[in-house]
């Protein structure tokens, strides 16, 4: 009994001590960047919310192949554009170069003429806004979810979840603002986490907005309520999207096609699809060929 006690315990302990060890190996880690690194942009930038690819390589790791092989990609302030491509053709690495996740190898990223690679991470990312493909919301409350520094007023809160349709998530509750939300939100349909989390995005008032297939797991219903709010709520706001479905990006000003880590075809969406030999036209019959 004694040593049936003591290997439990002991395999208790050693079962404990995994997060002892991951803190370890994090604390270890390089900081992405030194504290008072980079120069810091006026203090309302951006204003327009025009974004600019120069040239753009990006590689993951050192040893691994550029995924981005010299994009260059001009998106005007204010324009919805739709990035499509097949799996593995680098949409998502220009989400990730962006947001400065890794740095380019060669060429520049820039927003208003600013060059990113100047700009502190925190303040370029604090310009910027995105709805990831799986909403997260965090243990709390809604008002915590939507507003963690407790920047906007009440009023502004009820405005941004009544534009994008998600009011009577916080109406139908007792505590109204201060709704209970589980961990990852799990109290939560995943419509109505992403439109939570569009609503935290309107909040934020970010010149540029990427949703990363932000609609890929959401119903038609949902998908139609995230576009209209796109197109009526956010019409000063340069919208990138990485289309999962292809209706999402047919309402945008232009789309994208990336091949191989370059800009393949770029045009008016319904004019790209209905065009014999595109490349839009040619995803667009695949996915009906699969639905069927």
């Amino acid at each position: 009994e004694t040593l049936n006690s003591l290997l439990r315990n002991f395999t208790f302990v050693e079962t404990l001590m995994v997060a002892v060890e991951r803190l370890g190996r994090f604390a270890e880690l390089e900081p992405e960047e030194p504290p008072g690194a980079g120069e810091e942009p006026p203090a309302q930038w951006p204003v327009a919310g025009a974004v600019s690819f120069d040239g753009v390589r990006f590689g993951y790791r050192p040893g691994l192949p550029d995924v981005l092989q010299g994009l260059s990609l001009d998106i005007a302030a204010h324009e919805k554009v739709g990035i499509v491509g097949r799996t593995g053709a680098g949409k998502s690495s220009i989400l990730v170069a962006l947001f400065r996740m890794g740095e380019v190898r060669a060429g520049t990223i820039s927003i208003d003429g600013v060059d990113t690679a100047s700009v502190p991470l925190k303040r370029l990312r604090s310009a910027l806004a995105i709805i990831p493909q799986d909403p997260i919301l965090f243990t709390g409350t809604l008002r915590m979810n939507l507003d963690p520094f407790n920047e906007h007023t009440d009023a502004e809160l009820w405005g941004a979840l009544e534009q994008c349709s998600v009011a009577n998530v916080a109406r139908d509750h007792e505590q109204g603002l201060n709704k209970p939300v589980d961990e990852r939100g799990g109290n939560f349909s995943v419509g109505q986490r992403q439109l939570v989390c569009m609503a935290r995005a309107q909040l934020k008032r970010a010149r540029v907005l990427v949703l990363d297939e932000a609609t890929a797991s959401v119903d038609l219903e949902t998908d139609a309520l995230i576009q209209e709010t796109l197109r009526h709520q956010m019409a000063h706001v340069t919208v990138l999207t990485i289309a999962h479905r292809l209706e999402t990006i047919l309402n945008g000003d232009r789309v994208v096609v990336i091949e191989q880590g370059r800009v393949a075809e770029s045009g008016a969406p319904v004019a790209r699809r209905d065009r014999r030999g595109a490349r839009v036209g040619e995803l667009w019959q695949s996915r009906s060929q699969e639905s069927e």
